[in-house]
């Protein structure tokens, strides 16, 4: 495919970037690196790492939020993207515009020569370009896939949090979450601190922060939270923050990832230090869209972009904390290698009826196919449409003003919905 140059569309640039290298997922660390060096990539500021299986872009956003009520210029660089790439890059919670978005994957481009590079991997080094060029104070990078071989990975963080640890991406992570907490384990750095939000962290990841020689900071040992009536509490070793406010982000596991945030901005408390009143209204103006977002008027309508086990177990508990709703209706769509029968279990009875719609692409499954799995759960209540915005319109015809919709499954899923909606 040809090049794009400089003042071509960002979406060409995109289309670019998805055709020139063999495989989507082509971990290791080798070929980015040297780019990353080719283009003198050593930023002076500090640099958070998050990774986990769930909860990593929560996190991520209430550390920037948190930031940026501080008063620091804050990047943050978080995958995927709902609607538009733009979301993935943002300085001081904005996302970046098109135009720089391209000056930084052109100058990836420019500099990579003939190393071959993955659509995540340009736009990993294509971000802290643009955080550079905007004199940032911080950057807070989400993890991608796992961690040890991840494209983040290849800046060396200031501190290091992993917020969970559980089955995803078993054909790149391995099938065990020991397996997976090592491989996750991977972005702690020696003499830094190391944070896990994982209430039951595996042994291969404690063991690797003392391999590294990193300082740990674990949940429930170096940092706890107390949850109270309507506030809480958080405290690592001596020093705390009390009389907090619920974080706006829906869910009762939120609680845990708003304490992951805090543990994250207290290991860099000398380099940046943020008061009380900046970690009050970061907690209740952070932003996260698709993650248990509840949507305001009527019937309610719940948007989670949750895809494994561990979102499904969060999703399900979310749901039995709200209100009694008569009809449940799920806008439901899942890619083929995500563990489908699991995260079906899962909310099986948080369910009446079961809108099911194929996503584009070649992981996606037929709506046939997504309706015998559900019967194979000995899910009833199942209606196949041609797609998501069909099932999206029929459900919100049926549900009634007290029933609820939750549309989950995939990213493409609730963006999908997105989409509809804005288009209404």
């Amino acid at each position: 495919m040809q090049k794009p140059d400089r003042h071509a569309p960002l979406a060409n640039w995109l289309a670019y970037l998805e055709a020139i290298h063999p495989v989507a997922i082509d971990m290791g660390l080798a070929r980015v690196d040297a780019v990353r060096q080719a283009m003198g990539l050593s930023p002076a500021f500090p640099v958070m790492l998050v990774g986990g299986t769930n909860g990593k872009g929560s996190v991520a956003a209430m550390v920037s939020t948190i930031l940026r009520c501080a008063g620091y210029r804050v990047g943050t660089y978080t995958s995927p993207h709902i609607l538009h790439y733009n979301e993935r890059v943002a300085i001081d919670l904005a996302p970046a515009s098109d135009a720089t978005i391209v000056d930084g994957l052109a100058a990836v481009e420019a500099a990579r020569g003939d190393v071959s590079l993955t659509y995540f991997e340009y736009g990993t080094l294509a971000a802290m370009k643009t955080f550079v060029d905007a004199k940032v104070d911080v950057a807070v990078l989400e993890v991608g896939l796992g961690g040890r071989l991840d494209a983040t990975n290849v800046f060396d963080a200031d501190v290091s949090a992993v917020v969970s640890v559980d089955l995803d991406h078993q054909a790149f992570l391995g099938d065990t979450r020991e397996a997976i907490g090592f491989e996750k384990a991977g972005i702690y750095r020696a003499g830094r601190t190391a944070i896990c939000a994982d209430p039951n962290p595996p042994a291969s990841l404690v063991a690797q922060i003392g391999k590294v020689g990193a300082r740990a900071m674990l949940l429930g040992q170096d940092y706890r939270y107390e949850r109270l009536d309507a506030q809480w509490n958080f405290r690592a070793g001596e020093r705390g923050r009390f009389a907090l406010p619920q974080p706006a982000l829906r869910g009762a596991y939120q609680l845990g990832n708003a304490a992951c945030a805090l543990a994250i901005i207290d290991a860099l408390r000398e380099r940046l230090p943020v008061d009380l009143g900046a970690v009050k209204r970061g907690l209740l103006e952070v932003s996260w869209p698709g993650r248990f977002q509840v949507l305001p008027g009527r019937p309610q309508v719940v948007l989670d972009v949750g895809h494994n086990p561990h979102a499904a177990r969060a999703l399900s508990q979310g749901l039995r904390q709200l209100p009694f709703a008569s009809r449940r209706i799920a806008v439901f769509s899942m890619l083929a290698d995500k563990d489908m029968q699991t995260v079906v279990d899962t909310l099986r009875d948080d369910f009446d009826a079961w809108y099911v719609a194929p996503l584009e692409g070649p992981r996606a499954l037929s709506a046939e196919e997504l309706s015998a799995r559900l019967a194979d759960s000995g899910v009833g209540g199942v209606r196949r449409f041609p797609d998501i915005a069909s099932a999206w319109h029929a459900a919100l015809s049926e549900a009634g003003d007290d029933g609820r919709i939750c549309v989950f499954g995939s990213f493409h899923t609730v963006a999908a919905v997105m989409a509809a909606r804005s288009e209404a």
